[in-house]
């Protein structure tokens, strides 16, 4: 039996997500290193298509090393992804994720035209203190409970690049147990 649960601001980021995605030219998906199985939400797979993907493992200062290193292989091998593992405790590497957007998107680098970033992810994996390290500023509301990012906004990076923040969104149907 499914059951049916979504609260409607995860609807409506989910909608936004969905209507500003054709602007975007690289994702920046951020799961938790501990259970990185679990905080990849599948949807986002389908939304994202074949758009270029960067997978972000936070909290790697709390997970198995061999572990995580092993989850980087695996989530390689999809086409158009690239990993990489973070921790608050260096936010200089961190940084290093504008320079992978570059590398992936050459023909954009080399142009005028600005970068536009997205960053996805289910709730409380860290979406927002990525968002302050990379902006070298508090611009995103961070907490340690869900929802604290309740509406999508537009923040530039400099460097040409841009950033759509949005709230963390889980998957509308949950499969019971039987």
């Amino acid at each position: 039996m499914a059951v049916h649960w979504y609260p409607g601001h995860m609807h409506k980021a989910q909608k936004e997500i969905k209507e500003a995605l054709p602007q975007v030219d690289v994702l920046i998906e951020v799961l938790d290193a501990r259970i990185p199985y679990s905080s990849e939400n599948p949807m986002i797979a389908q939304l994202r298509g074949d758009k270029p993907c960067i997978k972000v493992l936070s909290k790697t200062d709390l997970a198995d090393p061999d572990v995580t290193a092993a989850w980087q292989e695996f989530l390689e091998r999809e086409r158009s992804v690239k990993t990489f593992t973070s921790t608050t405790e260096e936010p200089a590497k961190m940084k290093q994720i504008l320079e992978l957007c570059r590398k992936m998107l050459p023909e954009k680098d080399a142009s005028v035209k600005a970068i536009h970033t997205m960053i996805v992810g289910i709730p409380n994996v860290g979406k927002s203190t990525l968002i302050n390290i990379l902006a070298d500023r508090v611009i995103a509301k961070t907490g340690n409970e869900a929802a604290v990012t309740k509406t999508q906004q537009r923040i530039s990076l400099g460097n040409g690049i841009t950033l759509f923040d949005t709230p963390g969104i889980l998957w509308p149907k949950i499969r019971k147990p039987k």
